[in-house]
């Protein structure tokens, strides 16, 4: 039930934008340490850039750093397996940074006193196409919460703490 939410919340949101004509489309399921699924992620090719429209519960209430990683891999506890940010254009993290950003640099996620998230960002320098910037890249890519807010300027991961949940990205 959450999963339909999400994909029509999502959808609502992109009636009346400047999608392009022939959506591209991918999701991420969103994983905890323990291996349990803690919501869904669904990405879609807007002209701005993708769209990530996520909803996420059992997470601790308050600002978490969310980030596009480089590898398409999720393996707990750590999730290290993901790598750094996702950064093709060699940049300096942070959405403030005047070095930066990295492309998989997004806003933080603020989960609410109920352990629930409901959000819609823009990745601007990302694809679901082709190319130096794609998600689709050779290893993948994936979603990562962190335990803290992103202070979007620290290079080179905002001090945005521990990793507490992972989403390969998928077509």
């Amino acid at each position: 039930m959450r999963y339909l939410v999400a994909i029509s919340f999502f959808f609502l949101l992109l009636i009346g934008s400047n999608a392009v004509s022939e959506p591209r489309i991918a999701t991420a399921e969103i994983y905890n340490p323990k291996g349990e699924k803690i919501g869904i992620a669904t990405l879609m090719e807007s002209s701005d850039g993708v769209r990530i429209a996520i909803q996420v519960y059992n997470l601790p209430s308050g600002l978490h750093g969310f980030h596009i990683h480089e590898y398409g891999k999720c393996s707990g506890p750590d999730f290290k397996s993901a790598g750094g940010h996702f950064n093709p254009y060699g940049k300096k993290h942070g959405l403030k940074n005047p070095d930066g950003p990295h492309a998989g640099d997004l806003p933080n996620l603020l989960v609410g006193p109920n352990g629930e998230a409901t959000a819609v960002v823009t990745a601007p320098l990302v694809t679901l196409g082709s190319g130096k910037n794609s998600l689709f890249r050779e290893g993948g890519t994936s979603l990562v919460i962190h335990s803290g807010p992103d202070d979007y300027v620290s290079d080179p991961s905002g001090n945005s703490g521990e990793r507490l949940a992972c989403g390969v990205i998928k077509r």
